[in-house]
């Protein structure tokens, strides 16, 4: 399973078949399916594997807290996997370290007060930011800062002329000469949810 994680890792989950994982194993591909039944069953266990390495919520009494920690994590691990986006939400057939993670997460929200049905609210809400903001960053072209205030100097400030665009110049211009650094904006909007969520759970009542 390890193999498949490395292999998708590094060329992709359309580079992984079980005939090539077979060959990174030194085995055929039909050896392969005394340990697995089908492609499928691999996929699940790939992405149990992924679910096992985001920071699972420790009960504590800080749901907020609890939730921003396990944000964060979930975004550092799909930056490892970026393949596994896609699919953390499409399995039928869940592994254990994904239903420990989802039974923690719901634990953690209904413990601090949120209804069944907002905490369901909360959950979807999360994880399509963090999938969403993981996809997003899955395609930049830039790193860290110094690359991006490279790329808007010799890319994009080219191709906005002040008389044609003025603001979007104006906000490039202003934000590549500031300490701005695209990583911020993940916890900036992470914030922004958990602040409204934090407003429904105490307007919802006990």
């Amino acid at each position: 399973m390890r193999q498949a994680l490395a292999l998708a890792d590094n060329e992709g989950i359309d580079a992984l078949t079980m005939r090539r994982l077979g060959r990174e194993l030194d085995a055929g591909a039909m050896s392969l399916y005394h340990h697995v039944a089908n492609k499928e069953e691999l996929l699940d266990g790939m992405v149990d594997l992924v679910f096992a390495e985001i920071h699972l919520p420790d009960g504590g009494d800080d749901w907020r807290a609890t939730m921003r920690a396990k944000a964060l994590s979930a975004r550092e691990v799909l930056a490892r996997h970026s393949w596994a986006i896609p699919l953390m939400e499409s399995r039928t057939t869940p592994g254990p370290a994904n239903l420990r993670h989802r039974e923690a997460v719901t634990a953690s929200l209904r413990k601090a007060g949120f209804s069944i049905r907002m905490a369901t609210h909360a959950n979807w809400l999360l994880d399509s930011y963090v999938y969403g903001f993981a996809l997003q960053e899955m395609s930049l072209r830039f790193a860290d800062p110094d690359q991006l205030a490279n790329m808007a100097n010799e890319v994009f400030l080219p191709q906005l002329p002040a008389d044609e665009y003025p603001y979007l110049n104006e906000s490039a211009s202003e934000l590549m000469q500031s300490d701005y650094d695209l990583a911020d904006e993940f916890t900036y909007g992470l914030d922004l949810i958990l602040d409204a969520l934090e407003r429904e759970r105490l307007s919802s009542g006990p």
